[in-house]
């Protein structure tokens, strides 16, 4: 199994729920000089998304070049207004793969731009698994009593580098995607991209952006796409998971790992390893739901620990293992995030800034998990077990149709 090479030379953040992002990302934003990019699946333009969306007006009026990627199942419309405020701005903005007539019927609409990122002057950047999106707000479910469970990190370092190059690389394909569609629609197709400025590269930088705490941190950017980099996230998860030797804690909001994840982590609880999962207990989708839970018999046979998050929705996709190794991201273990949709995560090799993690999550579990007993499981009701086996089958059916295999 390839390593992810980890660099040192990092300066890492952890930052809690939306108010710790959007307050970093707000500021580093008001700070750029010379560029930002980002790139978000959901960027809903509540209270929190208007000031992230104030922000990067601000920059694109003082000149700073702004360039903007939602998915376009995520985010399903910009308001008339901010398109009009953004091309005032020229603040360069994409929706990636709206839905067409067919929908999600179609399985390459599935393949979804699901990570979050951002680059600030080539200096800082952001990654984890937080939309642009109120944590106290949901577009389904309207106003939520609990905020959302989930973490991203601010960093500064090399990978950067390498956050800024595939941040490039793909703004570059969606304009030669954006060309092809105009001629294919004779100009007339979504023409409102072409008013705003299009100078994609990268002034030089000054030193400016900094980022307070330790120096040092190893820690290397995972992605993971449909070309060069599709078992890149999954691969670290495995490593990780086979070099355990005491414990291992994943949160994670859709949880629904594939035959060889699933066989590492039954491997390291019959080896001793203490395995828990701080996993989604409220019920949001059918399948992601449902689907999970035939899986979850066979870990909990093994040994593996399941605490249900209970007091709100857990958005989180990170793990900590042995107290050192962690990750933050965008990616879930279930099948859309593996095997379809682009995903960012960051791994870090650093005893602090784990243990900080760590006890974020140990300290939802205690407080608000809810632990599944086996046996109790085991004889949960048949009408739940029918249900449960409907949605793995249904989700097999559409990985092959797909053309994945799970």
């Amino acid at each position: 199994m390839t390593a992810t090479p980890l660099h040192s030379g990092h300066q890492v953040r952890l930052l809690i729920g939306g108010n710790d992002f959007f307050f970093a990302l707000v500021n580093a934003i008001d700070a750029s000089r010379h560029e930002v990019r980002l790139e978000t699946y959901i960027f809903s333009f509540d209270a929190s998304g208007e000031l992230v969306a104030a922000a990067l007006e601000r920059a694109a009026l003082r000149g700073v070049d702004v360039f903007l990627v939602m998915d376009g199942v995520g985010t399903a419309d910009v308001p008339e207004r901010w398109k009009r405020r953004f091309i005032d701005a020229h603040v360069q903005w994409h929706l990636f793969s709206p839905l067409g007539r067919w929908g999600l019927l179609i399985p390459v609409g599935w393949r979804r731009l699901h990570r979050k990122l951002c680059v600030v002057d080539g200096e800082v950047a952001f990654c984890g698994g937080i939309n642009i999106l109120d944590d106290h707000f949901d577009p389904t479910y309207g106003q939520l009593e609990s905020p959302r469970f989930d973490f991203a990190v601010h960093v500064c370092g090399p990978l950067v580098t390498a956050a800024h190059s595939a941040m490039v690389q793909f703004w570059g394909r969606l304009q030669i995607t954006q060309q092809l569609e105009k001629l294919q629609f004779g100009g007339a197709h979504q023409a409102w991209k072409d008013t705003s400025r299009s100078r994609d590269t990268l002034a030089p930088v000054s030193p400016g952006h900094g980022l307070a705490g330790r120096s040092g941190i190893s820690a290397a950017l995972v992605l993971r796409d449909n070309v060069r980099n599709r078992n890149r996230i999954e691969r670290a998860y495995r490593k990780a998971i086979a070099e355990a030797r005491q414990e291992i804690v994943i949160a994670n909001a859709y949880f629904l790992p594939g035959g060889k994840l699933r066989r590492a982590l039954i491997h390291a609880a019959r080896r001793g390893v203490r395995v828990r999962l701080l996993l989604q207990g409220r019920y949001e989708y059918f399948m992601q739901y449902h689907a999970a839970r035939p899986v979850f018999g066979v870990l909990l046979a093994a040994g593996v620990e399941i605490h249900e998050y209970s007091v709100g929705f857990l958005h989180a996709k990170v793990a900590v293992v042995d107290g050192r190794w962690a990750t933050v991201g965008s990616s879930n273990l279930d099948p859309l995030s593996l095997l379809l949709a682009r995903e960012a995560n960051v791994v870090i090799d650093d005893v602090p800034f784990a243990q900080e993690l760590r006890s974020s999550l140990v300290a939802a579990m205690d407080t608000h998990g809810v632990k599944l007993d086996a046996p109790a499981y085991a004889h949960r009701p048949w009408r739940q077990r029918i249900l449960d086996r409907l949605a793995f089958g249904v989700m097999r059916v559409l990985l092959f149709l797909a053309g994945r295999r799970y």
